[in-house]
């Protein structure tokens, strides 16, 4: 009985692992607003009455998306965290993070810039809560340091979201600057440098190094009130 229990719940694993693949391809060349449920069940070869077995409605599938999406972000963000002083080195691995998740997982990061500001409200909502979620890790590790210096804990936030929105943005950048990447395949490009076009993106990484030191030195230099 166990047994049978066992293959059950590993096939429905396996079917919503499909919807969710199928989705997130299908959404390479749509947003959500405009992809339908039949769409995403003949991609899967399952009849529609099944999606719902996984997923309430197209709006659920597009939140399991971004919780799968930002998941990645975790390690980005920690790398962010270590950038404390201003130091080069640490503001080049940020960048080559950032980098390395787009060239991982560039329709995961089509996905999110597409719907950060999409027409569907709880995938929108998700996206922003996430995002909040990373900002609150953020000011949480900045805040014994700057606090001290004089930094109220509203100016740490502030600081923090920059930090996310910055990572975001710079994501985007790299994903418009590669985009012949799809997901899986191979990319000869060194850290930090991406795939496609190479000169465009090492424009992408010198301007965000120098947005990076900017930062960190109006952060330096910041006074509250």
């Amino acid at each position: 009985m166990s047994h049978t229990l066992g293959v059950r719940q590993a096939q429905k694993q396996k079917t919503r692992r499909a919807l969710l693949d199928a989705g997130l391809r299908l959404l390479e060349d749509q947003s959500l607003s405009s992809l339908g449920l039949r769409e995403v069940t003949r991609v899967v070869g399952v009849a529609p009455a099944a999606f719902y077995r996984h997923f309430r409605d197209m709006s659920d599938l597009g939140v399991a998306l971004v919780e799968e999406s930002l998941g990645s972000l975790h390690g980005v963000v920690r790398v962010i965290l270590a950038e404390r002083d201003g130091d080069e080195q640490l503001i080049d691995a940020t960048v080559e993070a950032v980098a390395e998740l787009v060239r991982g997982y560039p329709a995961h990061i089509r996905f999110i810039a597409r719907e950060r500001h999409g027409g569907v409200r709880p995938v929108r909502e998700a996206i922003a809560a996430e995002l909040s979620r990373f900002a609150d890790e953020v000011a949480e590790a900045f805040a014994p340091q700057l606090t001290a210096e004089g930094w109220s804990l509203e100016d740490v936030r502030m600081l923090a979201e920059l930090y996310v929105d910055h990572m975001v943005m710079t994501a985007t950048a790299f994903l418009e600057a590669q985009p012949g990447d799809q997901p899986g395949e191979p990319s000869e490009a060194q850290p930090g440098e991406g795939a496609g076009d190479p000169e465009a993106v090492r424009r992408v990484a010198a301007t965000a190094r120098r947005q990076l030191l900017l930062i960190s030195l109006g952060r330096r230099h910041w006074r509250t009130g």
